[in-house]
């Protein structure tokens, strides 16, 4: 299957996540996410990294609370849980303060905020551990491929950094010596160093043996229409964006950011002939992307349907404290997400 088809479905499921507070719906994209992600990724080491941005996501969500109670809150609030002793601050830091009261409704407020970005933050690791980053560089255009190799290469250096770090840490236990800890951490620390800039000298051997960066004779013309429609069509897909997030821009933000993706489009299609490369095998946009990433967009929709409909069932009060309930059919359309796991086979790459 095509690994674009995974990172529409997790996007979406991101957009969905950005549409409440419940946490209750966010626990269900989670669990949704992490079922996918258990029965479909491969056991390359790039698949190894949805763990990792789990870790991130529950640390974004502990500072979140960390924040609330060291720096304050907006949300007025009567249920005061401790009183922290409060520094005075200088009069040009008005409005900002360190310590005082911690109520429950700011803490209530922080923790929703964070699960949210958590939320994210896991969609996001769900499309690193689904998605082949090769297979995905690919499909890139090839006025992308440049860009799309700097990427790939980012995306790939956490996953292998955190192999490396498994593989010494057991080789460490084996031997009985300490593999955790400030003295753990440097023992393991040097040898992954050395690992990532030894696979840095070989990546940068492998490219240039591969002609990368190398570009096709293009007239001017060419080169010039290319970068007026990619410019044009950028700032049109911006204006119309804006358009349609405004009252009053709603007669011409559609018809502009329809424009602006079509000259995007062909500026990126022009900008491909300075590529040379080819495709091996390349992966087919078939029956089984469709139905994935139809899924993930159904379930982004019907969350921001939901949203303009039922704000209150998506976004639980803080003020004053209310408990946040599941509404059905929000909870049921985010179980759309489920249907790769049940229609895709698995791939064993």
């Amino acid at each position: 299957m095509h690994p674009g088809a995974w990172w529409v479905w997790a996007i979406s499921l991101g957009t969905a996540a950005t549409r409440t507070t419940n946490p209750l719906l966010l626990g269900l994209l989670i669990a949704v996410s992490a079922y996918v992600v258990a029965t479909h990724r491969s056991p390359a080491p790039w698949a190894r990294s949805y763990s990792a941005f789990a870790k991130l996501a529950f640390a974004v969500l502990l500072i979140r609370l960390v924040f609330a109670v060291a720096l304050g809150s907006p949300i007025p609030g009567t249920h005061v849980l401790l009183t922290l002793p409060e520094i005075p601050l200088p009069h040009w830091a008005q409005g900002i303060r360190l310590g005082g009261e911690v109520t429950a409704e700011a803490l209530v407020f922080a923790a929703y905020d964070g699960l949210k970005l958590a939320t994210l933050l896991i969609c996001v690791g769900a499309a690193n551990a689904l998605a082949s980053p090769s297979r995905l560089l690919k499909s890139l255009p090839g006025a992308l491929y440049e860009t799309g190799v700097a990427v790939v290469v980012a995306l790939t250096f956490a996953p292998h950094l955190i192999a490396d770090v498994q593989r010494l840490r057991a080789a460490r236990r084996l031997r009985g010596r300490p593999d955790r800890g400030v003295r753990g951490l440097l023992q393991v620390g040097l040898p992954v160093l050395e690992g990532a800039l030894e696979r840095s000298v070989a990546l940068a051997a492998a490219m240039e043996a591969r002609g990368y960066g190398r570009s096709a004779d293009v007239p001017a013309r060419v080169r010039r229409t290319t970068a007026a429609l990619t410019l044009g069509g950028l700032l049109g897909v911006c204006a119309g964006t804006y358009g349609l997030l405004t009252a009053e821009g709603g007669s011409y933000g559609a018809p502009l950011l329809l424009a602006g993706i079509v000259a995007a489009l062909a500026g990126l299609r022009l900008g491909g002939r300075r590529s040379l490369r080819t495709r091996y095998r390349p992966d087919p946009w078939g029956p089984r992307a469709w139905l994935v990433t139809g899924s993930g967009v159904a379930v982004a929709a019907l969350l921001t349907l939901a949203s303009s409909r039922a704000p209150e069932a998506l976004h639980p009060g803080v003020v004053p404290l209310t408990a946040p309930t599941l509404p059905l059919w929000p909870a049921a359309s985010i179980l759309l997400a489920l249907l790769p796991a049940f229609v895709i086979p698995r791939e064993h790459s």
